[in-house]
């Protein structure tokens, strides 16, 4: 047995990390099936593309409010929290079973936007438990199963709520997505986690909500982690948006960008595997700058239309991509302090993901104005860029932390 298989297997043996995997991947396949009906079943209703798209800058829009809502998950005990906010939006989505007409579409956007919102406090919060839930020298593991379970989810959940979209309409998906939460619901109230009750605020709001970006902008290792991780989601943002500009080079439907994204999960399970021992060997820094440079090569040669390649280049996009996000997830909780986590995570997620909306978004006006080929050498470019400023200091201080205590001290 390997030694990435080895820890793999002892994160899924421990029986907290487990459940937490569990809450997980219940949830993420709620969440993906509705994510590609929400948008299908506004288009039905109305035949317009753009009322389709606001379903997804409903969920996305709360992203912005990150540092806001991270609060949250630091005034409270995180698992309550969860079990709450899982209830409450299994209550709201059961809602969307009245929605049968272009007049009910207020009431979609209303609960997407919740959902936008419960998922910004649910992520801020599960990251807090799960560093008190798992073992921290198995934290890096962690992180890696859960993005291998989520690019699984990701792969089965669209099919299989476009096939219930089909059969029963969005209500059926709605109810699906909503018994979701409630299994998710069990799981955590499973958990065997101790949690102090939170100290009383200290400050105004609007001190406590600055707290996580100060602690991000004066940690050494967290800023510079944190500024090329939106730096590469921007980029990844901008070339996943020149997609089917790739795929109409190589010569075929904009149907094969589905095989193409399936292998590019293929890559994401694969480092997810292997993220626990590599962010051991490595430190965070330099796994996430080896990671991007593996992006900015494939990036680059995706401009030469030849099939086995825009393969591989898929498979290295998806390999590489995630190793920043992990890597990034794992240095916040390792490197910060329990009462301010929350908000931490969540300061960064919004700092991380709202440059791949932008992205997307400039992607989809340049591809129209400038061949997606220079673009693409434009883009490995900068992302080399990236790797190279991430790799400038040591990262022997980030391998440390990213051990056990008796891993960096063997007696």
């Amino acid at each position: 047995m390997t030694k990435s298989t080895w820890t793999a297997a002892r994160v899924v043996r421990d029986r907290d990390a487990r459940l937490c995997l569990t809450a997980v991947v219940i949830s993420g396949f709620g969440t993906s099936a509705l994510w590609l009906v929400s948008g299908v079943w506004v288009k039905d209703l109305t035949g317009s593309d753009g009322l389709a798209a606001l379903c997804m800058l409903a969920m996305w829009a709360p992203t912005l409010a990150g540092p806001l809502l991270g609060t949250l998950a630091d005034r409270v005990r995180r698992r309550p929290l969860l079990i709450g906010t899982s209830l409450l939006m299994a209550m709201l989505l059961l809602t969307l079973c009245t929605v049968d007409s272009p007049r009910g579409l207020w009431l979609l956007y209303a609960v997407l936007f919740v959902y936008g919102a419960a998922g910004v406090v649910n992520d801020a919060a599960e990251s807090a438990l799960i560093a008190t839930a798992v073992d921290r020298s198995l934290l890096g593991d962690f992180n890696g199963l859960r993005t291998t379970a989520g690019e699984g989810v990701k792969l089965l959940a669209p099919p299989a709520g476009a096939g219930l979209y089909a059969a029963c309409g969005g209500a059926g998906v709605a109810v699906l997505d909503a018994v979701t939460f409630l299994l998710a619901t069990v799981v955590y109230a499973l958990l065997r986690v101790r949690e102090e009750r939170p100290a009383p605020p200290a400050g105004g709001r609007r001190e406590r909500t600055a707290e996580g970006a100060r602690h991000l902008w004066a940690h050494p290792v967290l800023r510079p982690l944190v500024a090329a991780g939106g730096a590469t989601m921007l980029c990844a943002g901008l070339s996943g948006a020149l997609l089917y500009a790739v795929v109409e080079d190589l010569g075929h439907s904009p149907a094969y960008a589905g095989a193409l994204y399936a292998v590019q999960g293929a890559g994401s399970v694969a480092v997810g595997l292997l993220s626990g021992p590599a962010l051991r060997r490595f430190g965070a820094r330099r796994f996430a700058a080896y990671g991007i440079a593996v992006l900015s090569v494939a990036v680059a040669l995706r401009a030469v239309p030849h099939d086995p390649l825009a393969w591989g280049c898929s498979a290295a996009i998806g390999a590489g991509l995630p190793a920043v996000l992990i890597a990034t997830l794992t240095a916040v909780q390792h490197e910060t302090p329990p009462p301010l986590l929350g908000r931490v995570t969540a300061t960064a997620n919004t700092l991380v993901f709202t440059p791949n909306v932008v992205g997307l978004a400039a992607g989809a006006a340049l591809v129209e104005l400038l061949d997606h080929r220079l673009l693409l050498a434009v883009l490995g470019a900068a992302l080399a860029v990236t790797a190279a400023a991430l790799l400038q200091r040591p990262a022997s201080a980030e391998r440390t932390a990213s051990r056990s205590p008796s891993d960096a001290n063997p007696a």
